[in-house]
């Protein structure tokens, strides 16, 4: 209102001046009245062309593609609007910047996810999609907007899904390589969108497939000893043997016992290490004690038949769990004396490494190993020689506990083996797990 009655008596005083000063002059000629009429209105028009340039000059700016500086209006009433039209546009470009740099950290957001996020618009056309859907679905973020999403990825398990509307549970596929294996969840919003959400589980599949190998080795390693026991228990029962005969089926059956008590021993050990915490790093084991105890098993287990050779490890102290670091040597040490023929030689060493780790070799003079079984041998019940290893009395478990154990004790196991000339299996241990006892120090 006080802009209303401002303007108005801008506009009577230009009247009044105008009507003031028409008279004086139309009074020197005679026509006082008309002089004043003219003069009021000349002054009104002025007042009224004044102001609608104003206005004009405000409105120019407001239609402007790019605004630019708002023009200078002075005070009054066109001075107040631009204000308060600049002030406006003001908060409207914070607000939107404000909203910009959260749909940014929103983005951003999604792009650090670990799962593939797409969205589609109505017509299943690209409209944005982070870069871990990319890789899962083959895209190019950028290139790849606006293209509709089936004629880019033809997996007719996805095609199938997203067109038949149906998404209460998710769809996996493969990729183009068939290496790896994707689920996909599509959650539809707004008028016809589609949230497409991306996992990759291989690893996931991969687990779950050794976990049902797991059970089937199992059941298959423990069916075998159980079918021969009570084959046995039943002839024991119906049949009426001599002395003999019933001495050597007991001792069958007291073997197939001890090859289902190893193997039970042998799936206890790896249960305890897969759902144990890593071996402290505080508790020290003397190599050499390792060195003596994987003497005496060769020695008692090879019963003179092989030439066994044990060296190194004198004042070195390794860190981690003794029963541990025992079963993996030990596992070792009776590999290579069931697997090497009488007169054969079997070398327990511990090395030094330039980096400052150390190396404990198992090497034998066996038949040696294909170099196509090497990259295997450490899987669970995975053998070369099914038969062979049997008749030695092996669990099919014994690498694969090594691996474990040297693995939680942040080295590697490597094989090296030819056939016809041995194998060697190496345990490789970092430097920041070794020391050298405090008194061999000083004395050296």
């Amino acid at each position: 209102m006080s802009w209303l009655l401002l303007r108005g008596m801008l506009a009577g005083l230009a009247v009044l001046a105008g009507t003031v000063l028409g008279g004086w002059i139309g009074a020197a000629s005679g026509s006082r009245w008309a002089g004043a009429l003219v003069g009021g209105a000349l002054l009104a028009g002025l007042f009224a062309v004044a102001d609608g340039w104003r206005g004009r000059r405000l409105l120019g700016w407001l239609r402007a593609p790019e605004t630019g500086p708002l023009p200078r209006q002075g005070s009054g009433f066109w001075g107040e609007i631009g204000y308060r039209v600049e002030r406006a546009l003001r908060l409207r470009d914070r607000a939107i910047e404000a909203e910009r740099i959260r749909l940014e950290q929103f983005f951003s957001a999604i792009e650090a996810s670990p799962n593939g996020v797409l969205l589609l618009d109505a017509n299943d056309q690209i409209e944005w999609c982070n870069g871990v859907a990319a890789d899962h679905f083959g895209l190019d973020p950028q290139r790849d907007r606006r293209q509709r999403v089936t004629n880019l990825v033809r997996a007719p398990a996805f095609v199938a899904y997203l067109q038949g509307g149906q998404f209460d549970d998710p769809v996996s596929f493969a990729s183009a390589a068939g290496r790896r294996q994707f689920s996909v969840l599509v959650r539809p919003y707004g008028e016809g969108m589609k949230l497409v959400l991306s996992q990759d589980v291989s690893e996931q599949e991969r687990a779950e497939a050794m976990r049902r190998d797991f059970v089937a080795n199992v059941s298959h390693e423990i069916r075998t000893p159980l079918t021969v026991l009570a084959g046995f228990v039943e002839t024991m029962a119906t049949l009426q043997l001599s002395e003999v005969e019933r001495r050597r089926v007991l001792t069958l059956m007291a073997q197939q016992t001890d090859r289902m008590q190893a193997l039970v021993g042998d799936l206890l050990t790896l249960s305890q290490l897969e759902g144990s915490p890593r071996p402290s790093a505080d508790r020290w084991v003397a190599v050499a004690s390792l060195m003596k105890r994987a003497e005496a098993d060769a020695a008692a287990l090879s019963a003179g038949r092989h030439s066994i050779s044990v060296s190194g490890g004198e004042g070195v102290e390794v860190a981690g769990d003794e029963s541990e670091l025992l079963s993996a040597v030990g596992n070792l040490v009776n590999n290579a004396v069931r697997y090497t023929p009488e007169g054969g030689r079997i070398e327990v060493r511990w090395s030094p490494r330039a980096d400052g780790g150390a190396e404990l070799d198992v090497i034998d003079s066996g038949a040696g190993i294909a170099r196509e079984h090497l990259p295997r041998l450490t899987e669970r019940f995975y053998r070369v020689d099914g038969s062979r290893s049997r008749e030695t009395g092996g669990t099919g478990l014994g690498l694969s506990i090594v691996k474990h154990v040297i693995q939680r004790h942040g080295g590697e196991i490597d094989i090296q083996s030819e056939i016809g000339k041995g194998s060697r299996f190496r345990l490789v241990f970092p430097g920041a797990r070794l020391r050298q006892r405090a008194g061999v120090a000083a004395a050296g």
